[in-house]
């Protein structure tokens, strides 16, 4: 996990507590990556779980917020095991989670294992939508030449094969998807469970990150990136930047529609 100063507390300490309270198959290590000086309020609660756990927490300070992509590329690298779940630090694992990841493990050759994730906004037990991903690695390939194919909370991977994919890289609001996406061409089995083993807190108020010219600008380079590494080919280029920068700038009530239709 990745913790910046934005973060809340409170949302920190029920994500630590769906981790470890609560889960049926409990981490051998926690590495917490602090992203850059935090509030005071969030160094005494990551001081409880570092007391509370000891040594299964490995913390790994940086002096400075260097974003998403590097911060979990530097943490990775701290990560002592081959099996390496990821979360934020305001999700919630449901208790069955781990348990189940390391079953396909242990019964697939698959180099990642994501799932289904519930999204709410303020009460957990709210639902207000699920983002459903196809299953096996051919489908997955197919649907991510239009949308993210994992949903990043949600994965166990192997660490030898994000390493040999790269790693982690610098792609503003698409480290994860850029990440898939350079897995999947280099041959790595993704895999999906079918159901929800996440609870995320998104919901329609994360729209707002997804619009304006700014985040315009972060979209079109990624899926031209895509083109120049071959994963997609000209018409798929010119397809996504239509229909998504399209509607990345249209009104909010509109995405949010859009929004609802995709994920129900």
């Amino acid at each position: 996990m990745s913790i910046y100063y934005k973060e809340k507390p409170e949302y920190f300490d029920r994500a630590m507590k769906s981790i470890w309270d609560e889960q049926i198959v409990k981490p051998n290590e926690i590495v917490l990556v602090q992203d850059g000086k935090l509030t005071d309020e969030l160094i005494t609660t990551v001081s409880i779980w570092k007391n509370k756990l000891e040594d299964i927490i490995k913390i790994v300070p940086l002096e400075n917020n260097v974003g998403l992509g590097d911060a979990l590329n530097i943490g990775l690298q701290k990560c002592t095991y081959e099996l390496v779940a990821r979360m934020d630090t305001d999700d919630i694992s449901l208790p069955n989670r781990f348990e189940e990841q390391i079953k396909i493990f242990q019964q697939n050759n698959v180099d990642l294992c994501g799932s289904w994730i519930d999204e709410f906004e303020s009460d957990e037990n709210e639902i207000i939508s699920s983002r459903k991903v196809p299953e096996i690695n051919s489908d997955i390939i197919k649907f991510s030449k239009m949308r993210n194919p994992i949903n990043h909370p949600s994965v166990m991977f192997k660490k030898s094969s994000v390493i040999n994919a790269g790693n982690y890289k610098k792609m503003f609001s698409f480290e994860d998807y850029y990440l898939w996406i350079r897995m999947l061409m280099n041959n790595s089995n993704l895999y999906n469970i079918q159901k929800s083993l996440l609870k995320m807190r998104a919901g329609y108020d994360q729209l707002e990150r997804r619009r304006g010219f700014t985040y315009v600008i972060y979209e079109f380079n990624f899926w031209l990136q895509l083109y120049k590494d071959g994963f997609i080919n000209l018409i798929e280029l010119l397809k996504n930047l239509l229909i998504k920068l399209f509607i990345r700038v249209m009104p909010r009530n509109f995405v949010k529609f859009v929004y609802k239709i995709i994920r129900d």
